[in-house]
């Protein structure tokens, strides 16, 4: 028989339907998203789910919330049991972890403050115990006396998904601080020709990375900016563009090198005439 959350939180103590479940599965233009806040700033995590619209105050009213985030490969994570007090209203220049804004400019609904605090019951399973959520990914405040999520894997340690390989990696430029260190490290240590391109422009870019920060130091500068400091870029319209790598190449190629393979791939996806290269 599947082992089924609902039984972790009954051997832990809990009656069920006084527990709600939570996925935390949003994403800022910034390409923050909970799980991120969750892995590398604890507290700024708990305090975005501290304050919630006002619409969902009867779905979240129960003394316990099982917490669950989304990692960027999708699935669903346990981040810890708390406890969950409603305390007012939440105060007007309230600045929204996730967003880095005041969250009062992010809805028309008035926010809620509630008080909670993380539990140490199923701590050990933070980080390490996925949930099957079922088709209804939008309803993200359930009741765990009547959804029984089925436990489908439960690892030694937390662990991020593995690099997927530079001919496999596919990621937006707003997720590129969000990356794993395991990726960062292997995307710092190599360089070559990469491709952006916009979903909302139809347009394409083909760039080099040449320094010692590889490709993903460059992706940085356009992190920060939008455009890196291309001229095709400046002119177009802003976008979150995707970037792939179209081709790493040796530890010893020198700049120059990468530059005339940057070249040739230009001239291959025609990046000049139906793109936003301008050299």
């Amino acid at each position: 028989m599947i082992l089924q959350f609902t039984d972790l939180l009954e051997k832990a103590g809990f009656v069920p339907v006084q527990v709600r479940l939570l996925r935390h599965q949003a994403k800022a233009p910034n390409g923050r998203t909970p799980y991120i806040l969750w892995r590398d700033q604890r507290q700024s995590f708990e305090e975005y789910q501290s304050v919630q619209t006002a619409s969902n105050r009867a779905g979240l009213a129960s003394p316990f919330w099982a917490s669950f985030i989304s990692p960027p490969a999708g699935g669903t994570l346990f981040a810890g049991i708390y406890s969950a007090e409603h305390a007012g209203v939440a105060d007007p220049v309230w600045i929204d972890p996730l967003h880095g804004v005041p969250g009062a400019g992010l809805t028309t609904r008035s926010l809620d403050r509630y008080k909670t605090a993380l539990l140490p019951e199923l701590a050990d399973y933070a980080g390490r115990l996925w949930v099957e959520w079922g088709a209804g990914a939008r309803s993200w405040i359930q009741r765990a006396d009547r959804q029984n999520k089925p436990i489908v894997e439960l690892t030694r340690a937390f662990r991020e998904d593995a690099f997927p390989g530079y001919t496999h990696f596919v990621t937006n430029v707003s997720e590129i601080h969000g990356l794993p260190a395991t990726w960062v490290s292997a995307l710092r240590a190599a360089r070559g020709v990469y491709l952006l391109t916009s979903a909302k422009t139809r347009e394409q870019y083909v760039g080099s990375a040449t320094g010692d920060a590889g490709f993903y130091g460059r992706w940085l500068n356009y992190a920060a900016d939008g455009h890196g400091g291309n001229i095709g870029l400046k002119s177009s319209e802003p976008s979150d563009y995707q970037v792939s790598i179209l081709e790493v190449t040796g530890s010893a190629a020198s700049p120059e090198e990468i530059i005339a393979i940057e070249q040739l791939w230009k001239r291959k996806l025609q990046s000049r005439e139906m793109g936003l290269n301008r050299n």
